[in-house]
C-alpha cells in the first residue's frame, strides 16, 4: 500500500511465510490482480476492468463483488486480511466455499454484500468435527477456544470484516496494533457495533420484508387506537346516560308522595331541587350539567319563568362555548333558546 498498490487476491495460497533470522517472516505474492493507487494510473487499469467481478470469492470484499472498480481502495486488502484471521483462528473461512461457489453468481455477491457470517467465537463451537482438531492444534480445548476468541478477537475480525469500509481499519498497520494490544492485554480499538447500527443493516438488508412488516404493524396499531377510540367513546356515552338518568331519577323522587315528608312538593319547588343538583352533582361533567341545564331552561321558559329559566340557559351556553367551541350545533342551539 506504501508503494501505491491494492493487492486484491489476499488469501492463504498468496502469502508464503519464511523464516528470517529466527523470525516467521510473511511475503506476499502473485499480483496478477493488483491495481495501482497512483491517478495517473488508474484510467490504464480501469479500462480492461469495468463490468468484471475480480478475485476469489471467499476472499473477496463486499466492494469487489459489484461492477465499478472507483469503488476498490486499500481497505478491500483488509477486509481479504480479515478472512485470513478468521481462517487461522477458526479454522474455516467466514463463507464456506462450496456453499458459495454453488450458489449462483448472484447469490454469491450478494451473500458477500449482505450477510454477515457468524463471529469467530460462535462459528468455533458450531464447526463440528473441525473444532477439536483446531483445538487441538491450538494447544487448548473447544470451549476454553470460544471463550478465548470471545470478545476482543470477536471484534478485530468483525471490524475487518465490516461490509461499509468506512467502518473497517483504516490501514493493515492499524489492523495489526489492534491484534498486538489483545496480545498485550491492553484495550483493543475495535468494539462491538451498536444496535442502532445493526438495526440499520438488517433494514437495508431487508428494506422489503420490513417495510411490508411496518404496513402491517401500522394498520393493526391503527385498528387498535380506532377500536381504543370507540371504547372510551361508548364508555363516556354510557356513563353520560346514566349520569342523566340518575338525575331524572332524583327528580321523580321529589314527585313520590310516599317519599316526601308533609305531601308532594310544588313544581317550582321540584324545579328548584333539580336545578341545584344538577349544579352541585354535575360539575365534573359539564356537557352533561350543560344538557340538563338547557333542558331545565325549557322548562322555565315553557312555565313563563324567563327570570329562572334565562341564567340557566346562559350557563349552559357558556359551558358549551369553553367545551366544544362556538361553531358547534349544540352550542348554537343553546344561544337560540336564549334568544
Amino acid at each position: 500500500h506504501q508503494k501505491g498498490v491494492i493487492h486484491r487476491d489476499l488469501k492463504p495460497g498468496n502469502v508464503l511465510v519464511t523464516r528470517c533470522e529466527e523470525r516467521a517472516s510473511p511475503k506476499i505474492i502473485d499480483f496478477g490482480l493488483a491495481r495501482a493507487t497512483d491517478q495517473q494510473l488508474i484510467g490504464q487499469t480501469l479500462f480492461t476492468e469495468q463490468g468484471q467481478v475480480l478475485g476469489t470469492p471467499e476472499y473477496m470484499s463486499p466492494e469487489q463483488t459489484g461492477f465499478d472498480a472507483q469503488q476498490i481502495d486499500t481497505r478491500t486488502d483488509i477486509y481479504s486480511l480479515g478472512v485470513l484471521l478468521y481462517e487461522l483462528l477458526v479454522g474455516v473461512q467466514p463463507f464456506a466455499a462450496d456453499e458459495l461457489r454453488s450458489s449462483g453468481f448472484d447469490e454469491m455477491r450478494r451473500k458477500i454484500r449482505e450477510q454477515d457470517p457468524p463471529r469467530p467465537s460462535t462459528r468455533v463451537s458450531a464447526t463440528g468435527k473441525t473444532s477439536p482438531e483446531l483445538a487441538e492444534r491450538l494447544r487448548t480445548d473447544p470451549s476454553t477456544l470460544a471463550r478465548l476468541l470471545r470478545g476482543d478477537l470477536d471484534w478485530i475480525v468483525m471490524k475487518a470484516l465490516e461490509k461499509d469500509r468506512n467502518r473497517r481499519y483504516g490501514s493493515p498497520v492499524e489492523f495489526a496494533a489492534d491484534v498486538e494490544r489483545h496480545l498485550n492485554d491492553q484495550p483493543v480499538l475495535a468494539s462491538l457495533p451498536s444496535t442502532l447500527y445493526r438495526a440499520r443493516k438488517f433494514v437495508r438488508r431487508n428494506r422489503v420484508v420490513v417495510i411490508a412488516g411496518a404496513l402491517v404493524s401500522l394498520a393493526i396499531l391503527i385498528g387498535i387506537l380506532g377500536t381504543s377510540a370507540g371504547l372510551v367513546r361508548a364508555r363516556r356515552e354510557a356513563e353520560a346516560a346514566r349520569r342523566v338518568s340518575d338525575a331524572m331519577v332524583s327528580m321523580y323522587g321529589d314527585l313520590n308522595p310516599i317519599t316526601m315528608r308533609g305531601g308532594a312538593s310544588t313544581p317550582p319547588e321540584i324545579l328548584d331541587r333539580a336545578v341545584e343538583r344538577v349544579e352541585s352533582e354535575l360539575g365534573d361533567n359539564p356537557l352533561i350539567q350543560a344538557r340538563l341545564m338547557t333542558t331545565l331552561g325549557h322548562v322555565f321558559k315553557d312555565l313563563g319563568r324567563y327570570d329562572k329559566a334565562k341564567p340557566l340557559l346562559k350557563q349552559a351556553a357558556e359551558i358549551r362555548r369553553l367545551e366544544i367551541g362556538d361553531v358547534h350545533p349544540d352550542y348554537a342551539m343553546s344561544i337560540s333558546v336564549l334568544g
